[in-house]
């Protein structure tokens, strides 16, 4: 039984003062810690009741973590000149904007700018209106040790490029990295976040935590596109919230390929008025990797829409759980939202559970959900074979539409060819290990403008 149950083995106040030292950071973050540090002994993995039967966190055990370690700065490709370059790995956080871009407005500031100003401008960086209520927030906050502010300027001409690296490279590696972002109005953005390793750790599990702050100005249009694929020792949290402004569109992108357990909370508030949200997640396990994720949609402002998709494939003896909850408040008049939550099980050993939560306070609206956890259907694997596709093809060609499905509806142009190799890997039980030539990493991406997504209209069926 993995140690799950004694949390202060994990990591001792020691290692968190040592690392605030390290950082220097200011007395307010100093007091963040200390109380991030209390809860993290007090808290359970699961604060709710509820979920706690399921289990996705059995065999997590992060004794001998070090936040404050330092390791070899990662070999990795020259940065681009096109786009924001950034890359975490043990020995720091490296920030490349071109000439063009700082030119236009485009600014970075690292973890250190921030804390040697210390003060409200802290205050503002972390930005934390909720006591943490788990054990994994708690951890994240006491062992910040990465981050940084980026702003892009109002009006920008042409779309931005932001590519966000992680690449885990020792045993017992932590990392915990603080973003906030701003799109100006009338602005457009599309920010990479990729997460590899550069081997399988052969000494006890690491810990990721990827925690985003977004604000999505009006009229500005903004993507975030995750692309998860540690080695299989690697725990991770992510956390992103993002507040929309009039008009403005986002769009959330999550591949799930890689890691051991995998928690993930996206918070959506959809503010302005006319704003509109995609959610988009695929998640592919196998072995015994774990996946939990929720989706909260808070409709507040009228003419909003949202929609949360969510496709899971799990296999051998992996678990997902996929919880979305939309909620629409007493003035979001004329508000159209759905969820979608679908998991496909490819063996006896897999599971999966998928939970849709509506909360409607407002009459002038439509919302529905649809949910489904099923194996691959018998008639379809008949079809194929029956053309003469072998059993094992048969089943990555129905998965990969399955999960295809989302990734279309993303507004990135080709971005089903683009991950296809990424799929490829891993239905050969293959890892995404990173390369110095930085092979793994996405390549181009085009933004095709989220207006490329269907217009959705207040008489429109849902479906």
């Amino acid at each position: 039984m993995a140690a799950v149950d004694r949390p202060p083995s994990w990591i001792e106040d020691a290692q968190i003062d040592a690392l605030s030292a390290q950082l220097a950071d200011p007395p307010e973050v100093r007091a963040e810690r200390a109380q991030a540090a209390r809860l993290f002994r007090e808290l359970p993995l699961e604060p709710d009741p509820l979920y706690r039967k399921y289990g996705y966190f059995q065999g997590v055990d992060l004794a001998g973590i070090d936040p404050a370690r330092h390791g070899p700065t990662v070999a990795a490709p020259l940065p681009s000149k096109s786009f924001v370059s950034i890359l975490h790995d043990s020995h720091g956080s490296r920030f490349t904007v071109p000439d063009p871009l700082a030119s236009e407005g485009v600014r970075v500031r690292p973890l250190e700018e921030v804390w040697a100003e210390g003060g409200e401008t802290a205050r503002k960086f972390l930005a934390r209106e909720e006591t943490p209520t788990d054990r994994l927030t708690a951890l994240s906050a006491a062992i910040l040790n990465r981050g940084y502010e980026l702003t892009i300027p109002d009006r920008l001409s042409t779309p931005v490029r932001v590519q966000d690296t992680t690449v885990l490279s020792r045993a017992h590696e932590a990392l915990s990295i603080h973003r906030r972002v701003r799109t100006g109005a009338a602005s457009q953005v599309l920010l990479t976040q990729e997460v590899f390793a550069t081997g399988a750790s052969q000494d006890g599990q690491r810990f990721l935590a990827s925690d985003l702050d977004l604000d999505v100005g009006p009229g500005s249009k903004t993507i975030v596109l995750d692309a998860h694929a540690p080695d299989r020792e690697t725990v991770s949290f992510y956390r992103r919230r993002a507040t929309t402004q009039n008009d403005a569109r986002l769009a959330w992108i999550w591949l799930g390929l890689g890691g051991r357990a995998t928690k993930a909370r996206n918070d959506t508030t959809l503010s302005g008025n006319g704003s509109i949200v995609h959610d988009l997640q695929t998640f592919y396990g196998d072995g015994h990797q774990s996946y939990d994720a929720a989706v909260r949609l808070t409709h507040i402002g009228t003419d909003t829409h949202g929609e949360s998709i969510t496709r899971g494939v799990f296999a051998d003896e992996a678990r997902g759980m996929s919880r979305g909850l939309v909620r629409i408040e007493r003035d979001a008049r004329r508000t159209i939202s759905f969820i979608s939550e679908h998991a496909m099980l490819l063996s006896r050993g897999a599971r999966s559970d998928t939970i849709p939560i509506l909360e409607i306070l407002c009459r002038d609206v439509k919302a529905t959900h649809s949910t489904s956890v099923a194996p691959i259907d018998p008639e379809k694997m008949f079809y194929l074979e029956s053309r003469g596709i072998g059993p094992a093809d048969s089943v990555r060609i129905i998965s990969e539409g399955f999960l295809s499905y989302v990734l279309e509806r993303a507004p990135v142009k080709d971005l089903r060819e683009r991950v296809q190799p990424m799929l490829q890997a891993r239905w050969e039980h293959g890892e995404l290990f990173w390369t110095p030539d930085g092979r793994r990493a996405l390549p181009a991406l085009d933004v095709t403008g989220t207006d490329a997504m269907p217009d959705w209209r207040f008489d429109t069926k849902l479906r």
